[in-house]
């Protein structure tokens, strides 16, 4: 059985404490640039940092419309993180356009950041993806995606998501993702330099 975000900082303020998503401590509900996890102070947290959709989705395992949400077209170098914890989930190098409506990925940034569990309402069987860190939902994982890539389809949902730019990313404290930038620049410019 899951534990909700709301559940375990219900539990940590009956035992006097305080909730953390998988991070370091900090005072207040302030980021982590190092760890990229957000401290949550279970007294003081009543989840009005987000807007009515972001928790109909991420804590209510809700589904956003097609093509009308933040990120489903965004072409933006960049990586996508946990609304909540501010964990880095995916890259904008393994994004790509499903026709679906909702940010598709081929993969993960590490596995070992979500949780697959098995979902079988509506009457369908899917593969729900949740973060390992606040155990929001994020959506669902498909396996029609691109076969060169692995063939799978990490469908999210953009309200679960926040978009850090590739500029913003060190000042961010993201800067151990910009190799995955770098090396696809590095490539762009060692191609332009053998036209020549």
């Amino acid at each position: 059985m899951r534990t909700s975000i709301i559940g375990a900082a219900i539990i940590a303020a009956l035992a006097g404490g305080y909730y953390l998503s998988a991070g370091t401590v900090n005072a207040g509900n302030t980021m982590d640039k190092k760890e990229h996890h957000i401290m949550v102070d279970t007294k003081t947290f009543d989840n009005k940092e987000l807007s009515e959709k972001q928790k109909y989705v991420m804590l209510n395992d809700g589904t956003e419309p097609p093509f009308q949400n933040e990120y489903w077209d965004n072409k933006e170098p960049g990586i996508y993180v946990d609304r909540i914890t501010g964990e880095a989930l995916f890259s904008s190098t393994d994004k790509f356009d499903s026709g679906t409506g909702w940010p598709s990925f081929t993969k993960p940034l590490k596995k070992e950041i979500l949780n697959e569990l098995e979902d079988v309402k509506y009457g369908m069987k899917r593969t729900e993806i949740r973060t390992a860190g606040s155990d929001a939902h994020l959506g669902h994982l498909f396996n029609d995606g691109p076969k060169e890539a692995g063939g799978q389809r990490y469908c999210m949902n953009s309200a679960s998501l926040k978009f850090i730019h590739k500029n913003d990313m060190k000042e961010m404290g993201y800067d151990d993702y910009l190799y995955l930038f770098e090396d696809k620049a590095q490539s762009t410019a060692d191609k332009d330099s053998e036209k020549k």
